[in-house]
């Protein structure tokens, strides 16, 4: 007498699926709308940030620069809504102007002119000249201020950090040192403008097929970044640095084990 009515369930069963296939069905929907819910922040942030970031900086040049402006000259004058971006617009044909002022010998007259009298002042002259050597380096056509990324030991042997090599050492550094020397910048994580400058042998530098581009994100993102490695096969699968030698364990109030 009991066949039929589990007959009848095994039917309903049958047609609706397994008695608890209701609630796996709510877990993979809530993760499949987790999932789409980061895709969507991840594809939208690093979109909005930058506009975000950019309007900061245009309006912070705006409220500096227009009220130099003559209120003749601004649009919202003559328009019914305001126009961002003036400041900025007006600070690039400035400075546009300003380089191709200098360029004539007339405008290289004033500004020796004004570095004669800049280098008179005790404390300026040295400020000056710092910031001047570092604009001229990082900013001329012919200087690559980070010229290829590089690998060294730091802080310790066996330890590895990311930096760039400026440059092969001259001077006073370079004449008392008897290896070949090279200029790393070692910069922070996540504010790649802060670092240390190392001078260090060429022999234990670590030498990068990586772009410089994509060496300062994988700084900026604390390695969450990493760029693929567009090498040929046959170098990857032959590393440039060599496997170190296991170190004796040291047992404390021992020896090495």
């Amino acid at each position: 007498m009991d066949d039929e009515p589990r007959r009848e369930r095994s039917e309903k069963v049958a047609r609706d699926g397994s008695p608890g296939s209701a609630k796996p069905s709510k877990l993979r929907l809530l993760a499949r709308l987790r999932n789409h819910f980061l895709t969507g922040i991840i594809v939208t942030a690093p979109i909005s940030i930058t506009f975000y970031i950019s309007w900061l900086f245009i309006s912070y040049v705006d409220g500096k620069v227009r009220p130099l402006i003559p209120t003749a000259y601004l649009p919202e004058t003559y328009l019914p809504f305001s126009v961002p971006g003036i400041g900025l617009f007006v600070v690039v044909i400035g400075l546009t102007a300003i380089g191709a002022l200098t360029a004539g010998i007339f405008g290289r007259s004033i500004v020796r002119f004004g570095e004669r009298m800049l280098n008179r002042m005790p404390v300026i002259r040295s400020i000056y000249s710092a910031l001047k050597q570092v604009f001229e380096t990082v900013f001329a056509r012919k200087s690559q201020a980070f010229r290829q990324v590089v690998l060294i030991e730091y802080p310790r042997t066996g330890s590895w950090a990311m930096g760039f090599a400026t440059g092969t050492t001259k001077g006073e550094v370079q004449h008392v040192i008897e290896d070949e020397v090279v200029n790393v910048f070692l910069p922070t994580t996540p504010n790649p403008t802060s670092g240390y400058l190392l001078f260090l042998p060429k022999r234990d530098v670590v030498f990068l097929a990586m772009s410089v581009e994509d060496g300062i994100k994988m700084i900026i993102s604390g390695g969450v970044i990493t760029p693929p490695d567009k090498r040929p096969k046959k170098e990857r699968e032959r590393p440039k640095i060599p496997c170190q030698p296991e170190r004796p364990t040291v047992v404390a109030g021992g020896g090495p084990r």
